[in-house]
Protein backbone atom coordinates (compact mmCIF):
# COMPACT_ATOMS: atom_id res chain seq x y z
CA UNK A 1 0.00 0.00 0.00
CA UNK A 2 0.78 3.33 -0.45
CA UNK A 3 3.24 5.26 2.32
CA UNK A 4 1.62 8.43 2.00
CA UNK A 5 -1.31 9.71 4.05
CA UNK A 6 -3.28 10.98 0.83
CA UNK A 7 -2.55 7.53 -0.75
CA UNK A 8 -5.51 5.84 0.34
CA UNK A 9 -6.77 4.44 -2.98
CA UNK A 10 -3.68 3.73 -4.20
CA UNK A 11 -2.02 0.03 -4.24
CA UNK A 12 1.46 0.57 -4.90
CA UNK A 13 4.06 2.89 -3.13
CA UNK A 14 4.62 6.57 -5.44
CA UNK A 15 7.75 6.91 -7.23
CA UNK A 16 11.00 8.36 -5.28
CA UNK A 17 11.01 10.51 -7.66
CA UNK A 18 7.40 11.78 -6.82
CA UNK A 19 8.17 11.98 -3.54
CA UNK A 20 11.19 13.99 -3.92
CA UNK A 21 8.80 16.51 -5.94
CA UNK A 22 6.14 16.44 -3.84
CA UNK A 23 8.18 17.08 -0.56
CA UNK A 24 8.72 20.32 1.05
CA UNK A 25 9.99 18.98 4.55
CA UNK A 26 13.61 20.22 3.78
CA UNK A 27 12.09 23.92 3.68
CA UNK A 28 9.41 24.06 5.66
CA UNK A 29 11.40 22.19 8.87
CA UNK A 30 12.02 25.57 9.65
CA UNK A 31 8.22 26.19 10.99
CA UNK A 32 8.53 23.14 13.31
CA UNK A 33 8.55 25.72 16.42
CA UNK A 34 5.80 27.53 14.98
CA UNK A 35 3.50 24.51 14.43
CA UNK A 36 4.52 22.86 17.53
CA UNK A 37 3.16 25.99 19.11
CA UNK A 38 -0.17 26.06 17.22
CA UNK A 39 -0.73 22.48 18.02
CA UNK A 40 -0.48 22.84 21.59
CA UNK A 41 -3.26 26.12 21.23
CA UNK A 42 -5.28 24.00 19.29
CA UNK A 43 -4.93 20.56 21.56
CA UNK A 44 -6.16 23.13 24.52
CA UNK A 45 -9.12 24.01 23.09
CA UNK A 46 -10.23 21.41 21.82
CA UNK A 47 -9.96 19.68 25.75
CA UNK A 48 -11.62 22.89 26.68
CA UNK A 49 -14.77 22.13 23.86
CA UNK A 50 -15.15 19.01 25.23
CA UNK A 51 -14.02 17.02 21.73
CA UNK A 52 -10.71 15.38 23.74
CA UNK A 53 -10.32 14.70 27.22
CA UNK A 54 -8.13 16.99 29.28
CA UNK A 55 -6.17 13.83 29.52
CA UNK A 56 -5.25 13.49 26.07
CA UNK A 57 -4.52 17.43 25.51
CA UNK A 58 -2.19 16.76 28.42
CA UNK A 59 -0.42 13.78 26.57
CA UNK A 60 -0.53 16.04 23.64
CA UNK A 61 1.15 19.10 24.98
CA UNK A 62 3.41 16.69 26.88
CA UNK A 63 4.47 14.99 23.90
CA UNK A 64 4.99 18.01 21.72
CA UNK A 65 7.23 19.55 23.76
CA UNK A 66 9.40 16.70 23.82
CA UNK A 67 9.53 16.84 20.03
CA UNK A 68 9.84 20.33 19.92
CA UNK A 69 13.42 20.05 22.59
CA UNK A 70 14.11 16.66 20.31
CA UNK A 71 14.54 19.09 16.90
CA UNK A 72 16.40 22.31 18.72
CA UNK A 73 19.02 19.72 19.75
CA UNK A 74 19.08 18.13 16.17
CA UNK A 75 18.18 14.65 17.64
CA UNK A 76 14.93 14.14 15.15
CA UNK A 77 15.19 13.08 11.79
CA UNK A 78 12.49 14.09 9.08
CA UNK A 79 11.47 11.58 6.72
CA UNK A 80 10.62 13.01 3.33
CA UNK A 81 7.79 10.14 2.81
CA UNK A 82 5.93 12.21 5.25
CA UNK A 83 6.51 15.49 3.10
CA UNK A 84 6.05 18.07 5.45
CA UNK A 85 6.85 19.80 8.64
CA UNK A 86 3.10 18.51 9.77
CA UNK A 87 3.36 15.05 9.09
CA UNK A 88 6.30 14.64 10.49
CA UNK A 89 5.61 15.98 13.97
CA UNK A 90 2.04 14.36 13.63
CA UNK A 91 3.54 10.66 13.25
CA UNK A 92 6.39 11.13 15.43
CA UNK A 93 3.73 12.43 17.91
CA UNK A 94 1.39 9.43 17.65
CA UNK A 95 4.15 7.28 17.83
CA UNK A 96 5.03 8.45 21.51
CA UNK A 97 2.16 8.65 22.61
CA UNK A 98 -0.72 6.52 20.57
CA UNK A 99 -4.14 7.18 20.34
CA UNK A 100 -4.32 10.57 21.98
CA UNK A 101 -1.58 11.85 19.27
CA UNK A 102 -3.88 10.72 16.23
CA UNK A 103 -6.25 12.68 17.46
CA UNK A 104 -4.77 16.01 17.56
CA UNK A 105 -5.81 16.08 14.03
CA UNK A 106 -9.09 16.13 14.88
CA UNK A 107 -11.22 19.46 13.93
CA UNK A 108 -8.85 20.89 11.46
CA UNK A 109 -7.15 19.93 7.83
CA UNK A 110 -3.45 20.71 6.82
CA UNK A 111 -4.64 23.93 5.22
CA UNK A 112 -5.58 25.69 8.23
CA UNK A 113 -2.42 24.79 9.47
CA UNK A 114 0.03 25.58 7.22
CA UNK A 115 -1.37 28.58 7.07
CA UNK A 116 -1.07 29.11 11.01
CA UNK A 117 2.20 28.01 10.81
CA UNK A 118 2.60 30.49 8.19
CA UNK A 119 0.79 33.55 9.75
CA UNK A 120 3.31 32.69 13.09
CA UNK A 121 6.75 32.36 11.13
CA UNK A 122 6.45 35.70 9.24
CA UNK A 123 5.05 37.31 12.84
CA UNK A 124 8.26 36.24 14.95
CA UNK A 125 10.76 37.19 11.81
CA UNK A 126 9.32 40.23 11.35
CA UNK A 127 9.85 40.90 15.52
CA UNK A 128 13.30 39.58 14.48
CA UNK A 129 14.04 42.11 11.30
CA UNK A 130 12.34 45.40 12.89
CA UNK A 131 14.81 46.42 15.66
CA UNK A 132 17.57 45.21 13.10
CA UNK A 133 16.60 47.58 10.47
CA UNK A 134 16.50 50.65 13.02
CA UNK A 135 19.70 50.01 13.92
CA UNK A 136 20.49 50.05 10.72
CA UNK A 137 19.01 53.63 10.02
CA UNK A 138 20.54 54.27 12.52
CA UNK A 139 24.16 53.68 11.80
CA UNK A 140 23.50 55.39 8.67
CA UNK A 141 22.21 58.66 10.74
CA UNK A 142 25.32 58.81 12.77
CA UNK A 143 27.40 58.99 9.38
CA UNK A 144 25.02 61.36 7.68
CA UNK A 145 25.68 63.22 10.78
CA UNK A 146 29.23 62.49 10.96
CA UNK A 147 30.41 63.17 7.71
CA UNK A 148 28.45 66.38 7.04
CA UNK A 149 31.21 68.69 5.48
CA UNK A 150 31.61 66.32 2.61
CA UNK A 151 30.88 67.42 -0.81
CA UNK A 152 29.21 64.59 -2.76
CA UNK A 153 28.82 64.07 -7.24
CA UNK A 154 24.99 63.82 -7.03
CA UNK A 155 24.21 61.48 -10.16
CA UNK A 156 21.63 60.93 -12.82
CA UNK A 157 21.20 59.02 -16.06
CA UNK A 158 24.49 57.77 -14.90
CA UNK A 159 26.05 61.26 -15.11
CA UNK A 160 27.09 64.00 -12.67
CA UNK A 161 23.94 66.15 -12.08
CA UNK A 162 24.51 68.26 -8.83
CA UNK A 163 27.18 68.55 -6.27
CA UNK A 164 25.48 68.33 -2.94
CA UNK A 165 26.66 67.11 0.93
CA UNK A 166 27.27 63.64 1.57
CA UNK A 167 24.53 63.32 4.50
CA UNK A 168 21.91 64.01 1.24
CA UNK A 169 23.17 60.55 -0.51
CA UNK A 170 23.33 58.66 2.87
CA UNK A 171 19.54 59.84 4.03
CA UNK A 172 18.46 58.67 0.71
CA UNK A 173 18.80 54.97 2.24
CA UNK A 174 17.69 55.85 5.60
CA UNK A 175 14.59 56.60 4.06
CA UNK A 176 15.00 53.82 1.76
CA UNK A 177 15.15 51.43 5.01
CA UNK A 178 12.23 53.48 6.28
CA UNK A 179 9.92 52.15 3.93
CA UNK A 180 10.93 48.41 4.72
CA UNK A 181 10.01 49.33 8.00
CA UNK A 182 6.37 50.65 7.18
CA UNK A 183 5.78 47.32 5.01
CA UNK A 184 6.93 45.18 7.37
CA UNK A 185 4.45 46.81 10.00
CA UNK A 186 1.42 46.65 7.29
CA UNK A 187 2.54 42.77 6.93
CA UNK A 188 2.30 42.57 10.53
CA UNK A 189 -0.83 43.91 11.04
CA UNK A 190 -1.93 42.11 8.69
CA UNK A 191 -0.85 38.69 9.43
CA UNK A 192 -1.79 38.86 12.93
CA UNK A 193 -4.86 36.66 12.77
CA UNK A 194 -5.65 33.31 13.23
CA UNK A 195 -6.34 30.31 10.30
CA UNK A 196 -7.30 28.20 12.30
CA UNK A 197 -10.39 26.39 12.27
CA UNK A 198 -10.76 27.03 8.55
CA UNK A 199 -10.45 23.49 7.80
CA UNK A 200 -10.07 22.43 4.78
CA UNK A 201 -12.08 25.25 2.94
CA UNK A 202 -14.83 26.26 5.22
CA UNK A 203 -14.71 25.37 8.69
CA UNK A 204 -15.57 22.10 10.55
CA UNK A 205 -18.54 20.51 11.88
CA UNK A 206 -17.11 20.50 15.70
CA UNK A 207 -18.14 22.51 17.65
CA UNK A 208 -14.84 24.53 18.13
CA UNK A 209 -13.65 27.97 19.92
CA UNK A 210 -11.85 30.02 17.56
CA UNK A 211 -11.26 33.04 19.92
CA UNK A 212 -9.70 30.64 22.16
CA UNK A 213 -7.37 29.35 19.82
CA UNK A 214 -6.58 32.32 18.73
Amino acid sequence: MAKTMWGGRFKKDTFKTMETFNASIDFDKRLYACDIKGSIAHAKMLAKCGIISKSDAAKIEKGLKEILADISKGNFVFKKELEDIHMNIEAELTKRIGNAGARLHTARSRNDQVATDMHLYVKEEILILRPMILDLMQSVLNLAQNNFAIIFPAMTHLQHAQPIRFPQHALAYFFMFNRDLERLDFVYKHTDFCPLGAGAVAGTTFKIDRQFSA
